[in-house]
């Protein structure tokens, strides 16, 4: 279902997204974004001069290079266009990146090595969508016997992504009928969900 139609209005920003997973011959995974910041007016910039409708102020891109275990391998960043002549000058600092892992704490870690002055706000904001795109393009791709492993583990600690989401609520439908062993119902789920 689309949302409701909007009252009368005016464009005037539009920020756009593009994130792509592949599948490297080496058996690595790049994962890609892609983000740009446009306005829909003319608007004066003290570095770049005039902004014309439909400039970019802002277009960045990323590569995350990753193993199948998600482990950063390499990363390429790149400032195309941003507001100040020093914007390009700090993508050499997202290798800081490579060696962490893409899971439980990986906005932890991208915000103590990037947050603040240490990085760049559109492209750590970046790391948040290509992070979801690396999970959904892998996942599906591992080795059967892995991926068993991890849908359904005999160890005592349920998968991670449990509980991510309603969808994925231990005291849900979903997790009831395909990871039942981590199923607790709703006489269980409070307090333990």
């Amino acid at each position: 279902m689309p949302l409701s139609p909007p009252t009368a209005r005016e464009a005037i920003h539009h920020r756009a997204i593009h994130c792509r997973g592949y599948r490297r011959q080496d058996g690595l995974w790049d994962i890609e974004g892609h983000l740009t910041d446009i306005k829909s007016y003319p608007f004066s910039n003290t570095f770049r001069g005039e902004i014309k409708p439909g400039e970019p102020l802002h277009d960045m891109s990323l590569r995350l290079t990753i193993d199948e275990d998600m482990t950063v391998i390499s990363v390429e960043a790149v400032t195309d266009a941003g507001p100040y002549a020093v914007c390009p000058a700090i993508t050499s600092a997202f290798t800081k990146l490579e060696g962490l892992t893409i899971g439980p704490g990986w906005r932890r870690e991208v915000s103590r090595l990037l947050g603040g002055m240490n990085g760049c706000t559109h492209l750590v904001e970046l790391l948040g969508p290509l992070a979801t795109t690396a999970f959904q393009t892998i996942q599906n791709w591992k080795p059967k016997t892995k991926k068993a492993t991890t849908a359904t583990s005999t160890d005592d600690r349920p998968p991670r992504f449990l509980n991510s989401c309603h969808a994925l609520a231990r005291n849900g439908d979903v997790v009831k009928q395909h990871y039942p062993q981590w199923y607790i119902g709703d006489d269980e789920a409070d307090g333990k969900a």
